[in-house]
């Protein structure tokens, strides 16, 4: 497991404890990220403006995952699926991250968390995301 890939797994982590407890304070959350990343600062760093982007964009990923997800309503997902994808569009909307390894590494984290299925599940919802997201950058430029 690469070092990038261990933080996504503690990040993946914060974002389920999330999704379970809003009202959880922000310090609870640095303190486990400190912790499980044995104080790494690169890694921390790294950490920390996943889950701030993914929280603070939470909105605009979930209504894009929506849309993507056709007959999935997010209700209906399992928690560590729809926080895996979450993660997984952050990743390839505000990072720079490529969008293959952004893929790879949510199907990782859905083979090692989620349920036996959880990773097709994964991988189908980011791919056809990405397609979407092609599409409908060409269709824009069509447009121009």
């Amino acid at each position: 497991m690469t070092r990038r890939s261990r933080a996504r797994e503690v990040v993946l982590q914060v974002l389920f404890e999330d999704d379970l407890n809003p009202d959880r304070k922000t310090i609870q959350a640095d303190d486990f990220m400190r912790n499980r990343l044995n104080q790494d600062q690169e890694l921390l760093d790294f950490a920390r403006r996943l889950v701030a982007g993914v929280r603070k964009n939470r909105i605009e990923l979930d209504d894009l995952l929506k849309q993507t997800a056709d007959n999935w309503s997010l209700e209906r997902m399992a928690v560590i699926d729809r926080n895996i994808l979450r993660l997984g569009a952050y990743e390839m909307l505000h990072s720079d991250t490529p969008e293959r390894v952004a893929i790879n590494e949510a199907v990782e984290l859905a083979k090692r968390f989620g349920a036996k299925q959880s990773f097709h599940f994964v991988n189908g919802i980011l791919d056809r995301f990405v397609k979407e997201r092609r599409e409908t950058g060409k269709s824009e430029q069509a447009e121009k």
